[in-house]
């Protein structure tokens, strides 16, 4: 059975609505001033005057068909009000090539088509620094292959140190072009829908739990998933553990409800401190007291947060009750249709 809502929270959310306060201004002002006007009528001619009860029922009949009247007219109105915040509120959710019905000439049409030019314009905006930023990395690309076979060239002669050093750096660099790169295509198909196959989590994960030296605890699971970005999610998240805190790396997966999976990497290292626990997604968020030489560009959580929510999931970092950092992702078996 359904819940009943109480008196007052129903009282509160009409008092939001602006056509409720409009359609009940226009009602009270109407049937106030009808009856004002047949008092001062009756005052005037009391030949005219009627018993209480008609005087009742023919100031509630007055007020009926003023309410039935104005309803239509302020519902039309305010309608357009609500058909404007919500595309509004679609905008802002991500969805940058909604646009706002421009309806009429009055003042709720200026602001639609007002909004629409600023869309437009932020939506180009946004579209050329997302292809600036996919282009570049691309172009990283042959410059970084010179750059390496150069080193390549140079080792035979080279010190020790400086080779290790000069190998660090292109693996850095190459590591954040290909992070770049996803980044920017994952941007560019934020709106379209996930390529999605048949994926034997399990598998993937005891392949990558093996290559990454860390525990696997899950039971047979399979899931629709995009496999490439899967797989590239679970081993940003042990490589990250592998790189910032400490073994033994554990995993789990386990179906807690029909329809939902969670996947949990726990370290054992220093943890999170809980004020950082959202912002280590940011892209190129460093926590305090790192340094670039604890390794890693600073893309590999925001990629994490990124595929899950792709996948209609979720990433979070949690405490773990042994120490440590402990990571979670929810994923649904079955991500939903866009």
């Amino acid at each position: 059975m359904a819940e009943r809502r109480p008196a007052g929270s129903v009282r509160a959310r009409l008092a939001e609505r602006l056509y409720a306060r409009f359609y009940l201004a226009i009602v009270v002002s109407l049937t106030i001033a009808t009856g004002l006007f047949m008092l001062a009528h009756m005052l005037y001619d009391p030949s005219q005057h009627a018993g209480p009860h008609r005087i009742l029922l023919l100031f509630l009949g007055i007020a009926l068909v003023v309410a039935v009247a104005a309803y239509p007219v302020v519902r039309r109105l305010t309608h357009r009000l609500e058909q404007l915040q919500n595309d509004v509120d679609a905008w802002g959710d991500g969805r940058l090539s909604v646009r706002v019905a421009v309806q009429g000439r009055d003042e709720v049409a200026r602001v639609a088509a007002s909004f629409n030019r600023a869309a437009e314009r932020i939506e180009a905006l946004v579209g050329a620094q997302k292809s600036l930023l996919a282009n570049a990395s691309h172009e990283l690309r042959s410059p970084l292959a010179r750059l390496r076979m150069a080193s390549e060239l140079l080792q035979a002669g080279a010190p020790q140190s400086l080779r290790d050093e000069l190998a660090l750096n292109i693996a850095e660099l190459d590591q954040l072009i290909d992070e770049l790169l996803l980044a920017s295509r994952l941007d560019a198909t934020a709106e379209s829908a996930p390529m999605l196959e048949a994926v034997d989590l399990t598998a993937m994960l005891a392949e990558e739990c093996a290559r990454a030296d860390a525990s696997l605890a899950a039971p047979p699971l399979a899931m629709q998933a995009e496999p490439k970005l899967l797989r590239r999610m679970i081993r940003n998240l042990l490589e990250n553990a592998a790189r910032h805190g400490a073994a033994p790396i554990e995993v789990t997966a386990s179906a807690p409800t029909p329809g939902l999976i969670h996947i949990e990497i726990c370290d054992n290292g220093t943890g999170v401190p809980e004020a950082e626990r959202d912002l280590i997604f940011t892209p190129f968020y460093r926590r305090v007291g790192a340094s670039e030489g604890d390794g890693g560009v600073g893309l590999g959580l925001s990629l994490v947060r990124q595929i899950a929510r792709r996948h209609g999931g979720d990433a979070v970092c949690l405490a773990n009750e042994g120490g440590g950092a402990c990571f979670r992702i929810t994923l649904p078996v079955a991500p939903p249709n866009r």
